[in-house]
Parts: C-alpha cells; structure tokens; sequence
C-alpha cells in the first residue's frame, strides 16, 4: 500500500469517511521521498526504540518501522486509529495508542514499551503544537537521546537559531538548554494533502546527556531568559528591571558583574551569558 499515492490515500480516506480537521492541523504527506529520509536520520535502529506523534496515516510509521525495533504511536484523532489499524495490519512492531501526547506520561510509556532501549521520537508534528511538545519532551528529562521533528519552516529557523543571532529568541535558548539543534532538510508545501500555506523542515535535536548550564538552578536561567526576550526592541537592562520589576541600578550593577553590557540586547548573548547573568542574579536573592 503507496500511503503516499493520492489516489490510494483519497481511497483510503474515503472508505471511513475521513474529512481532515483544520484545527487538529491535519496534513498527510505525499511526497514519497520524506518519511525514508526522516526514518534515516532519526538515529534510530534495530536497538532502537521510536516514539512517533501524529501518525496520520502511517506514512512515516512504516519507514521507521522498518529500521528499528518498535515504534509506539500516539494519535490524538480517534477517528485515525481504524484507518491506522489497515495501513499499519502486516506490521508485528508497531503500537498505536489513542491519546493527546501533552497529557500522555512518556516516562511511564518508555518504561513499559522500551524496556532497556535506546529511544528516539520522530514525528510529523501539527504546527499548533510544535512549541508545547518540544518543551514538554524536553523538560520531562526523558531517557531519550534525540528528537528528529518536521515543522513549519520558520519555526525550526527560530528553534535551530544560534543565541547570539538576529534569529535567536528565547524558545531558542530553551532548547539549546536541553539539546543541540539543526535543521536537516525543507519540506516544501507541495509535499502534502491538502497543501498547507508554509513551507516545512526537518530539524534534529540531539539531546545533551549532561547539563550544560551548571552554575545556575534551572529556574534562574529561565527566570532571566524569559525577562530578556520580554520586549525584544528594548535593552537587556530595561526588559530585565521591567519585567522582573528590579531597579534599573540594581540590574546595571548584576550585568556589569556578570560582563554584560547595560545596552546588549537579548538575541545577542550566548548560552554563557545568560548563564552567567542568572548566577549573579540568583546570587543576589533574586
């Protein structure tokens, strides 16, 4: 079954009576050359444990249960899991489970279905969740090593951006705090049914296995990132005084301490910079 044939999908779509949900962002792929490309770059194996958001209807659910061990599917759309329990029928590796992956317990998922695994997720994510997913894999500290995500484009461009460039924001410091980022390939509109109004990118983000922000608790840093990215037209001393309602002299002083211009603004600084902005902060009882 050519899951990325039009005709085989209207087909397939047809005979349950599917109708795609804008607000679920549903787009299925029909560019044959994706989901191979993504399955390889996953970093998954036949040690490998997959865990996959949004299958659709299997596409890349069968590309990535050819090259590893198990893949474990999470589909927020009943209405798919009939189409999936077809598409997906000759497979003796693959679980599909009926759920919304934001209130979904991965670690509890991992512990059942991977016992001992090495574990990647790889998913076709709808864009309106993008950002959500991301952290909250992420934050969970998952025992997984990489994420392999395709989305709208200019959202891996600020996702992958290097702190310090006229991209970076704080959903890039976010995740450079978790992991290493990088765009692997674009996906252009025309790759999917129906065709969205964006272009797409794979990113990968390989997840650091130790941390990398050492000198300062996990709440400083992001205390400080948030507060520096909160009006991005004004200097790091002004977002920070006025968002986290400090006197300016007060921030002056910490910035001067941490090596900091008062006139830097926030897409300008690195990882370390802030690092060190949050333990003088965090320092002064702030």
């Amino acid at each position: 079954m050519q899951l990325t044939d039009i005709g085989v999908l209207k087909s397939i779509i047809s005979k349950y009576g599917f109708t795609f949900s804008k607000s679920l962002g549903q787009n299925f792929l029909i560019n044959p050359t994706v989901c191979p490309k993504m399955a390889q770059n996953s970093g998954a194996d036949k040690s490998t444990g997959v865990i996959e958001i949004g299958p659709g209807v299997g596409v890349l659910t069968r590309e990535l249960a050819a090259v590893c061990k198990k893949v474990v599917c999470i589909e927020l759309d009943s209405r798919l899991i009939q189409i999936l329990d077809e598409t997906l029928a000759d497979l003796d590796n693959v679980k599909v489970i009926n759920a919304d992956a934001l209130k979904t317990d991965f670690a509890a998922l991992i512990e059942e279905h991977f016992p001992g695994d090495d574990v990647v997720v790889c998913a076709n994510l709808p864009y309106y969740i993008t950002t959500p997913v991301i952290m909250y894999l992420l934050e969970s500290q998952l025992k997984i090593s990489s994420l392999t995500l395709m989305l709208q484009k200019e959202a891996a461009t600020r996702i992958c951006a290097r702190p310090g460039s006229r991209d970076a924001g704080a959903v890039s410091l976010a995740v450079r705090y978790w992991g290493e980022p990088k765009v692997l390939f674009n996906v252009p509109r025309g790759s999917f049914m129906p065709a969205p109004n964006v272009d797409s990118a794979v990113i990968r983000i390989d997840i650091h296995p130790s941390p990398v922000v050492t000198s300062c608790s996990r709440d400083s840093f992001f205390k400080i990132v948030k507060a520096a990215f909160s009006m991005r037209r004004k200097t790091i001393l002004n977002c920070i005084s006025e968002h986290l309602r400090i006197p300016k002299a007060t921030v002056s002083q910490l910035l001067e301490k941490s090596g900091i211009p008062s006139n830097a603004r926030a897409e300008q600084l690195s990882l370390k910079d802030f690092e060190s902005i949050a333990l003088h902060f965090e320092s002064a009882g702030f």
